[in-house]
């Protein structure tokens, strides 16, 4: 269970929950070049947060980048075997996890802060009979058009929905259970080395009777990990950091108003009206409701580059217990 008495004793760990648009941004073709570059505009931030002297751990999303090692792996299928989903999240974790790493890194060095980073492939253990195995809802991939969907479904078995661009896959998407590797996880960051973790929610997995692991196709969303994480490993606070400047009651609608510093019961009464839709701000507030109960001090919103001023109560959403 969640070791809450390391915070008493100064050890204060942080955990920063960076969005999929972090590494790859609406209307970018996805190059390396691309990704290299988003990532390391939100290690400035990041930077100087370490050198202030807070414990770090990261965490990210994987979309759409999964959804392209999906199509990658479904466009080679004639010439190489296809590989399940949940090899693609450990291969998202992996490869997103480097360059978050490297351009930590470097960025690091810049500053002359000497730190250690490592990226560590994360199991997250679910249930095999979760209530979301029998409904998908997870998009991933790109959309399809309606000519297309008889034969993805008959011939792959995949779910399909209709959105706005066109038909999409859906996947699973079941409750994070706790994290296979919260230990090692917890054990570096208190010794001051920066991990990075839980990449695209972690890498599905079940355990079976005998206590063994085995993956399972399935994407989990990476801030209701994140919240499982924290309460895990003990962290004090969450920092999440999206594609808006803060939360906001009625986003979108007449009386939209943006949130500052709210209370934990405050958001619940908001989530409970409906003020957070799902796919969008809900999970992170479902996250954000999770972490606190659990014992977390207090989760914060905001943009990536907004991180510094949210953290001193000038930008984004403060939400405390």
């Amino acid at each position: 269970m969640p070791s809450r008495n390391l915070s008493d004793m100064g050890n204060r760990i942080s955990i920063i929950s960076l969005g999929g648009n972090a590494i790859l941004r609406r209307g970018e073709r996805g190059t390396i070049e691309e990704q290299f570059h988003n990532a390391d505009s939100c290690m400035t931030e990041v930077a100087g947060m370490l050198s202030a002297g807070h414990r770090v751990v990261i965490t990210h999303g994987n979309g759409p980048i999964v959804g392209n090692i999906v199509l990658r792996g479904e466009c080679a299928r004639n010439t190489i075997p296809p590989m399940p989903l949940y090899y693609s999240d450990a291969d998202s974790e992996g490869g997103i996890g480097f360059m978050i790493q490297q351009t930590l890194y470097n960025r690091l060095m810049m500053i002359r802060e000497v730190k250690d980073v490592v990226t560590i492939i994360t199991q997250v253990v679910v249930e095999a009979d979760d209530p979301a195995f029998s409904r998908p809802t997870k998009p991933i991939g790109p959309y399809y058009r309606e000519r297309e969907i008889e034969f993805l479904k008959k011939e792959k078995g995949w779910a399909m929905v209709r959105q706005a661009g066109g038909y999409r896959r859906v996947v699973p998407s079941p409750m994070p259970q706790r994290i296979v590797e919260k230990k090692v996880i917890q054990r570096l960051a208190l010794e001051g080395v920066v991990v990075i973790a839980a990449g695209g929610g972690g890498v599905p997995v079940v355990e079976t009777a005998d206590g063994t692991l085995r993956g399972i196709d399935a994407v989990i969303d990476k801030d209701l990990t994140t919240s499982v994480l924290a309460t895990e490993i003990g962290a004090e606070s969450i920092i999440i950091l999206t594609d808006v400047d803060r939360v906001y009651r009625n986003f979108g609608k007449p009386g939209e108003e943006g949130l500052g510093t709210v209370s934990l019961a405050e958001i619940k009464r908001l989530h409970a009206e409906g003020h957070f839709p799902p796919g969008s701000m809900g999970p992170k507030i479902e996250a954000a409701i999770r972490f606190l109960k659990s014992g977390g001090k207090r989760v914060v919103i905001t943009l990536p580059e907004l991180m510094g001023k949210a953290l001193a109560g000038r930008a984004g959403t403060t939400i405390i217990s």
